[in-house]
């Protein structure tokens, strides 16, 4: 399993467009996702989600890598995931988990109530695995 917890840039609260959120090149978080052609351009897989009322989701991983093709991107993320947010009144600070059996993804969150300091709500690390028996 894998969670990520959420930045107002990721649910779209400080109203700046970007292409879903950013996952970290660190193979323990990689290895969740299907492994992406590099020698392909903007390569993408669509995955279905099922969340606890088994509602599903369709969300997109793509390695944006086209550094390699004369762009400037050099990164994976999961995008199509604004509904979820939204459907969910997702906010800054909550956590998205994703899990994966077998062949089935599951994704489910987790309200958190952080602290705000000054105005502004302090995150570290927002990605995290957890290892599962």
């Amino acid at each position: 399993m894998i969670i990520k917890q959420l930045s107002s840039n990721d649910t779209g609260e400080t109203g700046g467009h970007q292409g879903g959120i950013l996952v970290p090149k660190k193979m323990e978080i990689l290895n969740f996702f299907p492994t992406l052609p590099k020698e392909e351009k903007n390569p993408r897989i669509q995955l279905t989600f099922i969340d606890d009322a088994y509602k599903q989701w369709e969300f997109n991983f793509i390695y944006y890598n086209n550094k390699f093709f004369g762009g400037t991107r050099n990164e994976y993320r999961l995008t199509g995931m604004t509904k979820f947010f939204k459907f969910y009144h997702l906010k800054a600070g909550d956590k998205v988990n994703f899990n994966k059996h077998e062949r089935v993804y599951k994704i489910g969150y987790e309200r958190n109530n952080i602290p705000e300091t000054n105005g502004k709500l302090k995150l570290t690390n927002s990605w995290i695995t957890v290892k599962m028996k």
